[in-house]
């Protein structure tokens, strides 16, 4: 797709995270709003691609201990823009049986994904709201390709925090869970203020002028959502300690994540 800004329901003047996250990445499929967006986030917060880095490296980390586990199913909300390392090519790395249903409401995404996806009958993108739990369990590409009565993996990496209190984080990432059979994981990611408040606050700032304002969240807050489940070692810690492939030290990098067993 040569012109983004022709995908109905998109507004290039309208900073968007997907996209934002995109151009952390080093991707393309981002627009000069969000370009300067993001940059304004650098400036408050220099680490800003560290810390999208570290969360990309998490999820793979997590992919790939779920498929050891032996669960070869993904529902990953909020999945963001088909830059490179998607779930999908991860989980292919370990079982080429691998299903993966995608869903965003962001126009961008599904489209980009769309046409990456066009000819994988194991992978999906369904454009939905990922407040909305019946409209996500009931659309095609994750009702007809996901096998409920097998476990499957909740992916909400980098997603509730744009979740705001209103809309209840925690009952919402309940309502998922219940939908899922015993021995499923939830994997998760969520920005917080811990660490360094000042610059957070500063982001928020940023945030709020985009179509994606953000909540960050308390250590205590984050755990609250995963409640119910049986955390895996090392449990609920900065991205950059989950199950580390190399030393990195102590580089907080404002995320903390973990992965949860669902009873």
């Amino acid at each position: 797709m040569t012109d983004l800004s022709k995908v109905p329901g998109v507004d290039p003047n309208v900073p968007n995270a997907a996209r934002m996250y995109d151009y952390y990445l080093g991707g393309s499929h981002n627009f000069a709003a969000d370009r300067a967006a993001a940059e304004r986030v650098k400036a408050a917060i220099p680490q800003a691609v560290e810390v999208a880095r570290a969360n990309r490296f998490f999820l793979h980390r997590a992919v790939r201990f779920c498929l050891d586990e032996g669960v070869d199913q993904f529902l990953d909300l909020g999945s963001g823009i088909p830059t490179a390392g998607n779930v999908h090519e991860i989980a292919r790395e370990r079982s080429a049986q691998a299903r993966v249903a995608y869903v965003d409401n962001e126009p961008v995404t599904v489209a980009s994904a769309e046409a990456l996806l066009a000819d994988d009958p194991l992978a999906t993108i369904t454009k939905a709201d990922v407040r909305d739990p019946e409209a996500v369990f009931s659309a095609p590409g994750v009702r007809d390709l996901l096998d409920f009565s097998r476990p499957i993996t909740l992916l909400t990496v980098a997603v509730l925090h744009f979740v705001p209190d209103e809309d209840d984080p925690v009952g919402l990432a309940q309502k998922y869970r219940a939908r899922l059979a015993p021995g499923s994981f939830h994997v998760l990611t969520h920005g917080t203020a811990d660490h360094d408040p000042d610059e957070v606050r500063e982001l928020g700032g940023v945030y709020r002028n985009t179509a994606n304002p953000v909540t960050a969240r308390t250590r205590a807050e984050v755990a609250a959502i995963l409640e119910g489940t049986d955390l895996v070692e090392p449990g609920l810690v900065d991205a950059t300690e989950w199950r580390p492939e190399d030393t990195i030290g102590d580089q907080y990098r404002g995320m903390w994540a973990a992965v949860g067993r669902i009873r």
